[in-house]
């Protein structure tokens, strides 16, 4: 009998990735939705890449409220904790962003832990373990933890920082069989498998369209979702990962380097791309004013850190893709989808 695995957030874009590729490995897989309406769509999307062949099932559950959390995890034998609550980059009241982030993990925990399941898999993020300024020079690992009380720090940072803390002290207290993991990922691009939910994608999305006008001095840590999912996978399975936090960043590419990178490997489908760099003045000056989108990326202008993987290759035997292929793939996906 096929063990089970949960996956929370079943309509984002590295869930779905999560959900199929566990199908394709031969797990009966469970994965959240917050309405039923969202079923199929989730369905079709996992359906472009694996056929479901009956071993996809629904619960629903939201990390916002206690209901239906129970019925999720009966009968799991492992959680992809992988989803996280709605939320701008800049709320008025960061809040909104922080405490179901923090709560909704709470929840989950609870829920995993009561049932007695084998392990559990938090998606993190890099920024979690990363100097408050970017531009600190060095190479970091999982063992520096980001300051939360830092005033500088945007709600998204501060809230994934507070949820995976409130998961480690919550697993410290807790006196019991099941295991926890934590995977923190760079900037996710790759494939998609619908445009319902593209995430971080959309911005490579808008350097093909043109709607990228320039390309700002910023560096990511750029990892492929089929990597990021792989990285879950064996963190899932490894007796040796039991307990233990992975950085899952993948390789640094400057943004201009991924404009330069499409516009020479799309062919006629890169000629909108922008390399033109955009200088900092310029992005503060349009994150103050005009594109207040803009606030959460201007602290990793001409960033120096670094992250380091080498925890994940040494224990997980994880060695991810080029990130400039990712960046084409992702493209490519993006236009056989005619989602610019």
């Amino acid at each position: 009998m096929a063990e089970v695995v949960l996956v929370t957030g079943g309509s984002g874009y590295i869930a779905g990735w999560c959900v199929a590729e566990l199908l394709r490995h031969g797990y009966d897989v469970r994965t959240t939705v917050r309405d039923r309406s969202k079923e199929q769509a989730v369905t079709d999307a996992v359906s472009t890449a694996v056929d479901p062949g009956g071993r996809l099932s629904f619960a629903v559950a939201d990390l916002t409220a206690d209901d239906g959390w129970d019925t999720a995890v009966k009968g799991v034998d492992y959680v992809l904790h992988v989803a996280s609550p709605l939320g701008g980059a800049d709320p008025k009241n960061p809040d909104a962003l922080i405490t179901p982030a923090r709560d909704g993990t709470l929840r989950v925990l609870r829920a995993a832990t009561a049932a007695g399941v084998k392990r559990i898999v938090m998606t993190s993020a890099a920024n979690t373990a990363s100097p408050s300024s970017y531009a600190e020079q060095g190479v970091t690992d999982e063992t520096l933890w980001t300051d939360p009380a830092d005033p500088t720090l945007i709600p998204y940072r501060r809230s994934k920082t507070l949820a995976e803390r409130a998961a480690w002290d919550f697993m410290d207290s807790y006196q019991g069989p099941t295991e926890l993991v934590t995977v923190l990922p760079g900037a996710v691009f790759g494939p998609i498998l619908t445009t319902g939910n593209i995430g971080s994608v959309g911005i490579v999305g808008r350097m093909v369209s043109g709607a990228m006008r320039g390309v700002p001095r910023i560096g990511l840590e750029i990892v492929d979702v089929r990597d990021l999912v792989d990285i879950h996978i064996r963190a899932m399975t490894s007796p040796a990962a039991a307990g233990q936090r992975f950085l899952a960043t993948g390789e640094f590419i400057w943004m201009a380097d991924m404009a330069r990178t499409l516009r020479d490997g799309l062919g006629a489908d890169g000629k909108r791309v922008s390399t033109r760099q955009l200088p900092d003045f310029a992005v503060r000056l349009a994150a103050r004013f005009s594109e207040p989108s803009l606030r959460e990326i201007t602290p990793a202008l001409g960033r120096r850190n670094r992250h380091s993987t080498d925890k994940a290759a040494r224990i997980l035997d994880w060695r991810p893709r080029p990130a400039r292929a990712t960046v084409l793939d992702c493209a490519r996906s993006l236009i056989e989808h005619d989602a610019l």
